[in-house]
C-alpha cells in the first residue's frame, strides 16, 4: 500500500485525529493490517495479541471502538468480551468465521455491537467504525441538549434522554451499549406505535441488515434481561406477532 495519503484519505485523517481503536487480534499479519490501513485513514491505532495484552492497552488509555477476533487460543474473544461487559462499554466490533452465525448470535448476547465476518473487508470495516462513532455522537450530542420530553419509563427504570443514560429508582445508572440505548430511544419517541425491524435499524443508524440476521431480536432480548420483571413474558418491550416490537409503558 501506498504511503502517499490521497486528498479524502488526509481530510478523515484531520477529521478523526483522537479516535482510538484496539484491535485484538492473534494473526500479526491481521493486527498489521489493520494498523497500516486504518492509521493512513487518522485512527490512532493500539494492537493486542491477546486478553492479556487487551487490558494492560485499556488499563492505562482511553478507547473508541474494539476490533476483537473471536476464534484466538487461550483466552477467546468471546471469552474476554464476557468479562469486560458491562462494566466496559466500549464499542466492539467481533471478527468472525465466514457464515459463522452461532458465533455472531453469542457475541451480541453478549454485547457486541457489531460483527464482521473474516476475510476482512477493509472498507467495510471502516464503515461499521464510522456507523457505530456516529452512534457515540448522538449519545453525546444527547448529554448537552435539552427537550421538553426527556424522560421515558421502562418499567422500574427511567431513560434520561439529556444525560443518556439509563437510571434505576435509586439513581444508579445501568450500563448500555451505544446500540441499546439508541434503541431505547427509539422506543420512547414511538410510544404505543408497533415497529418492525427495518424501522428499528433504521431509525437507531445501524447498519442494512440482511433478513436472516437475528441481532434486532438479540438485542431486544438483552435489553428485556435488563427491563423486564419475566424477560420471558416480556410487557415493556412486547412482542407483535408477525410484525416486530413495541413498547408499551402500562
Amino acid at each position: 500500500m501506498s504511503e502517499n495519503c490521497s486528498p479524502s484519505t488526509r481530510k478523515l485523517q484531520m477529521d478523526n485525529p483522537k479516535t482510538h481503536i484496539l484491535v485484538c487480534d492473534d494473526e500479526v499479519d491481521v493486527r498489521e493490517m489493520l494498523q497500516e490501513y486504518l492509521g493512513k485513514r487518522g485512527y490512532k491505532v493500539s494492537a493486542a495479541a491477546g486478553g492479556e495484552e487487551l487490558r494492560a492497552i485499556l488499563s492505562e488509555n482511553a478507547v473508541d471502538v474494539m476490533i476483537m477476533d473471536i476464534n484466538m487460543p487461550k483466552e477467546d474473544g468471546l471469552s474476554i468480551l464476557r468479562s469486560l461487559r458491562p462494566e466496559n462499554t466500549t464499542p466492539v466490533i467481533m471478527l468472525t468465521a465466514a457464515g459463522d452465525v452461532i458465533d455472531r448470535i453469542i457475541g451480541l448476547e453478549m454485547g457486541a455491537d457489531d460483527y464482521l465476518g473474516k476475510p476482512v473487508d477493509l472498507r467495510e470495516l471502516e464503515a461499521r467504525i464510522k456507523a457505530i462513532l456516529r452512534r457515540e455522537a448522538i449519545i453525546g450530542t444527547a448529554k448537552t441538549e435539552d427537550s421538553g420530553e426527556n424522560r421515558a419509563a421502562f418499567g422500574d427504570y427511567v431513560l434520561d434522554k439529556n444525560a443518556a443514560k439509563l437510571l434505576q429508582a435509586d439513581g444508579a445508572e445501568v450500563p448500555l451499549t451505544a446500540m441499546e440505548y439508541s434503541l431505547l430511544k427509539v422506543f420512547a419517541e414511538n410510544k404505543g406505535r408497533v415497529l418492525n425491524r427495518d424501522q428499528l435499524l433504521e431509525q437507531a443508524h445501524d447498519r442494512s441488515w440482511d433478513p436472516f440476521d437475528r441481532s434486532i431480536d438479540i438485542r431486544i432480548s438483552r435489553l428485556r434481561r435488563k427491563l423486564e420483571t419475566n424477560p420471558e413474558k416480556p410487557e415493556i418491550i412486547r412482542t407483535v406477532r408477525g410484525i416486530g416490537y413495541v413498547y408499551d409503558p402500562k
